[in-house]
This record gives structure tokens, C-alpha cells and sequence, in this order.
């Protein structure tokens, strides 16, 4: 199968996830407190806000690492209050993650190829002996793979252990990774984060040819404003684990409440 050949589960502007009022606390902490937004089928939706604002936590709500003391998720139209990762995985949504979370003893190729495992189903016989049907199937998803990274120019690593490599190639390492899922919603939890200018300038057309060509649905947390702005549709921004905003990123840029809570400025 061709990379791009990823079959969208809803029409181009469908609401593909929906939270509403969803409340998430850690003892007497309420890192999320009674936020609702959508996200639409082919989209980018950032979510941004200070540090602490909830980000993080929210993206554990949706994909199921956390569960929220109150309100739901509806995803592709199923409505949930629990759901375990590997169950979100196998629904389509992909993440990464803030810090890079990948094999270091691996290679490039191995470390993508593990984004593929649900969707290898021969038996554990056949995949401990490679032989067969198990062989066949291994190759075609090596095969989707090696174009995963083709996609992302990263053909000279892909025989490399990850620990090796400089920060900004791990993290285009776990993009990959989490494409090779091939999700309807891909969960980026800041993908620029330590980066310079030019590996920032790498990951944005990276983030951009996978919404336009693959036609992924991606939700995005990142710290750099600027990036937010040129990337997203949309933006819904949190602070102290309330929303104060949520529109188009010329709508976001001007609120007042917004601008006050990245300035610090106390009412």
C-alpha cells in the first residue's frame, strides 16, 4: 500500500472528535476543568496555552492514558468516559511525545516498523519462525516503512540506532513511527520542542505534507507562537486547566484574555 493511499474514516470537515466538558484532577489539583472543543476531519488543531495549562493532560484524556472525572469523549461518533491507549491505537490515534519515547538500541527502521504491529496478524508461530504468511506480511509492512521514511528524507539513518542520533532526527524518527500506524488522528505533543530555527523549519513541512498528502487529522501542542499561527486552522487555548479561547488563529492572536495569560498580567 502507498503511503498516501490512507482511506479518510469521515468527509473533509466532519466533526472527527469531540470533548465535552471534561474535567481531569490529581488529588486536590484540577489540571482540566470543564473544557469542551471539537476537532474536525482534516484539520490541524492546536491547543496551547502556559506551562501548566492542561496540554499535556488533555491529550492523555483523549488518548486514554488518562481518565477524566467527569464529562466524554466522542471519537468518530462513539461516545466514551474510558478508554486504554491500545484501544485508542487501534481506533487510529496516534501520539508522540514531549520527550522522545523510542527504542535507542534500535535501528531508524525498527523503531517505525514497531508502529506497524497492530496491524500484523499472522500468528505468533508463524512471526517467531518469518516464514510464510508471516514473511510475506513482514515484508509488505517493511515496505510501507521504507516509504514512511523516504517521506521524511531520513534514508541515511535508517540503519542507525536511535540513540545515536542528534535530537531533531529522533524526533522525526518518532514521527515516523507514529505514522506508520497510519492514524485518523495523530496526537503531536510539542514536535519542536528543543529544536533549532532550521529543524523547526524541517518539522513544520513535515507536519503540513502529512495533513495535506496523507490527509491526517492532527492535534497539535506547541510552545512556539509562531508556529502555531502559520500551521493551524484552529486553536483552542487553555490556561489554569480552563478555556479562555477557541477559534481561527487571527481570532486567537487578538483576545484579550489570551494575551494576558501569555504576558502573566493579573486581574
Amino acid at each position: 500500500m502507498s503511503v498516501a493511499a490512507v482511506e479518510p474514516a469521515t468527509a473533509a470537515g466532519e466533526t472527527l472528535l469531540k470533548v465535552e466538558n471534561v474535567s481531569l484532577s490529581f488529588g486536590g489539583v484540577r489540571a482540566i476543568r470543564d473544557v469542551s472543543f471539537d476537532i474536525r476531519r482534516g484539520e490541524i488543531r492546536a491547543i496551547i496555552g502556559p506551562n501548566g495549562a492542561g496540554k499535556t493532560s488533555m491529550l492523555n484524556v483523549i488518548n486514554g492514558f488518562y481518565h477524566p472525572q467527569a464529562g466524554r469523549i466522542t471519537y468518530k461518533g462513539a461516545t466514551r468516559r474510558r478508554m486504554r491507549p491500545h484501544q485508542a491505537a487501534a481506533q487510529g490515534v496516534a501520539r508522540t511525545f514531549q520527550n522522545v519515547a523510542l527504542f535507542k538500541g534500535m535501528t531508524t527502521l525498527d523503531n517505525i516498523l514497531t508502529g506497524r504491529t497492530l496491524r500484523m496478524h499472522k500468528s505468533f508461530f508463524w512471526q517467531l519462525w518469518r516464514y510464510g504468511p508471516a514473511l510475506n506480511e513482514e515484508i509488505e509492512h517493511r515496505k510501507y516503512c521504507e516509504e514512511i521514511i523516504d517521506f521524511l528524507e531520513i534514508e541515511r539513518i535508517r540503519k542507525e540506532p536511535v540513540g545515536r542520533l542528534p535530537y531533531g532526527l529522533q524526533k522525526r524518527v518518532e514521527l515516523g513511527r507514529a505514522l506508520a500506524m497510519q492514524p485518523d488522528l495523530l496526537l503531536l505533543d510539542e514536535p519542536m520542542a528543543g529544536m533549532n530555527l532550521e529543524e523547526k523549519e524541517d518539522m513544520s513541512r513535515f507536519i503540513l505534507d502529512v495533513n495535506a498528502e496523507f490527509g491526517t487529522t492532527i492535534a497539535l501542542i506547541e510552545h512556539d507562537i509562531g508556529v502555531v499561527m502559520d500551521l493551524s486552522d484552529r486553536i483552542v487555548v487553555l490556561d489554569y486547566g480552563n478555556k479562555i479561547a477557541d477559534g481561527k488563529p487571527d481570532e486567537v492572536r487578538s483576545d484579550q484574555k489570551v494575551i494576558d495569560a501569555y504576558l502573566g498580567v493579573v486581574h
